[in-house]
């Protein structure tokens, strides 16, 4: 509906206030996958720090004297530190700044969002959490895979491919994992899918249980490739981003795969 958008010019949204920090979830891709309350603060903000997965369509929606902070982590490539990008929202925010701490998918799901908050709550800086849209929740959705199916499973395990030293996680109880749900769903495993894949198969996982690797999800690059957990080992030059899902729920893709070429054309999800 032409003109929709200009309701949010009259809602009761609370302010970012300055000398505070708001984390908010950019989402999985497509700036449309944005709550309300994340895109009101794109106009409230003074200063955007943002990761490498923020889409630059939705940096777009801020106002073009936003100054925007790049603080990316990507594996196997030069980054920023963490303790370094917390201090700087501490500092910033402690100069009076109105602070938006933009990150991919939601802050608080393998996003760092808990280390970031609880810093700022020791700091005594006030800070909003503004959950996102998970890319474990988005990712599969848009490749036409349910992570959860009435048919299938009643539960779903969330699972990061590595630790903070960029290894396979040593905490994870491989053996739990394996057997204690139908569907598992995997950020930034695709360095470690191979070893992750012997691990579960070790655990009593079925060799021919289907995994589906989802990567760029939501964007025009989105891409899916179909294969085994016996045969995940010889994947190679798989796209990241990616989540990786593994479990019975890919088979719905058959018949749920809706995020066809033409509607890859619409950038905003």
């Amino acid at each position: 509906m032409p003109g929709h958008f200009a309701a949010l010019d009259h809602a009761d949204f609370p302010p970012l206030q300055p000398g505070s920090v708001w984390l908010v979830g950019a989402g999985p891709g497509g700036p449309g996958l944005v709550s309300l309350l994340a895109y009101h603060a794109l106009g409230q903000a003074d200063i955007i720090v943002h990761d490498a997965l923020v889409s630059p369509d939705l940096l777009a929606m801020a106002p073009k004297h936003t100054e925007k902070i790049f603080a990316g982590k990507r594996g196997g490539k030069p980054s920023p530190k963490q303790a370094d990008i917390t201090l700087q929202l501490i500092d910033l925010a402690r100069s009076g700044k109105r602070v938006l701490r933009l990150k991919g998918g939601d802050p608080f799901m393998f996003g760092r969002g808990g280390e970031e908050a609880g810093a700022l709550a020791r700091a005594g800086i006030p800070f909003r959490i503004v959950p996102g849209i998970s890319a474990g929740l988005a990712g599969p959705a848009y490749a036409g895979i349910p992570i959860t199916h009435r048919d299938t499973n009643h539960a779903v395990i969330f699972l990061t491919g590595h630790d903070e030293t960029g290894a396979v996680p040593h905490s994870v109880d491989w053996a739990a994992v394996a057997n204690a749900a139908p569907v598992i769903v995997m950020f930034m495993a695709v360095k470690h899918l191979a070893s992750i894949a012997q691990k579960l198969l070790a655990a009593g996982r079925p060799a021919t249980d289907r995994l589906a690797v989802v990567s760029h999800a939501a964007t025009p690059a989105q891409s899916i490739i179909e294969t085994t957990l016996a045969d995940a080992h010889t994947l190679a030059d798989v796209p990241t981003p990616a989540i990786v899902v593994l479990g019975p729920v890919s088979a719905y893709r058959q018949s749920l795969d809706w995020y066809v070429d033409e509607a890859r054309r619409h950038v905003f999800g």
